[in-house]
């Protein structure tokens, strides 16, 4: 696992933006349902909000996400830790730890897009959904940056491979 174990503080942090998300979702499905019609509602929303206002948020988040996903990516290939993706087949009893890791590396980002999607919400729909705004910053925030982690690593792989090996005579 990672040489640096994160703050007791980033550690509270990650737990409540998780337990955050989660509560969203719980509370969306107990004010909403998970009828057909909510389904429908739901992601005609979410497509709705490409081309709406605040659409900065669709560079914004992922982009964060990706200065997140650089650092950790770099260190990965540094330590000679595998991708999250791999490790999970290769090492399983590193799993847990790297999608902490993970997640109290894009916590931030995961806030920060609730916090943006709430604003759209209120002022876009005047009203708020709470699965909503949890499934946005899972779909601009998490998802990303585990891709550009696993991309970030392969390629400072490489590069440190290269590197290592010295100039050719």
């Amino acid at each position: 696992m990672n040489s640096q174990a994160p703050s007791r503080v980033t550690t509270i942090f990650t737990y409540v933006v998780v337990l955050a998300c989660l509560g969203l979702l719980l509370l969306g499905a107990l004010m909403h349902g998970v009828s057909l019609e909510v389904q429908q509602r739901f992601w005609s929303n979410i497509f709705d909000r490409v081309g709406g206002p605040m659409t900065f948020r669709f560079v914004l988040q992922p982009t964060m996400a990706f200065i997140a996903a650089l650092h950790d990516g770099i260190r990965d290939a540094r330590e000679g830790h595998k991708s999250f993706f791999w490790s999970r087949w290769t090492d399983p009893s590193q799993t847990s730890g790297r999608l902490r890791e993970g997640l109290a590396s894009v916590a931030r980002v995961i806030a920060l897009g609730i916090g943006m999607d709430v604003i759209y919400q209120l002022k876009e729909l005047n009203t708020f959904y709470p699965a909503e705004a949890a499934v946005m910053a899972i779909l601009l925030a998490v998802i990303p940056y585990f891709v550009f982690r696993w991309i970030v690593e392969g390629v400072a792989r490489r590069w440190i491979a290269r590197r290592s090996a010295g100039p050719v005579v």
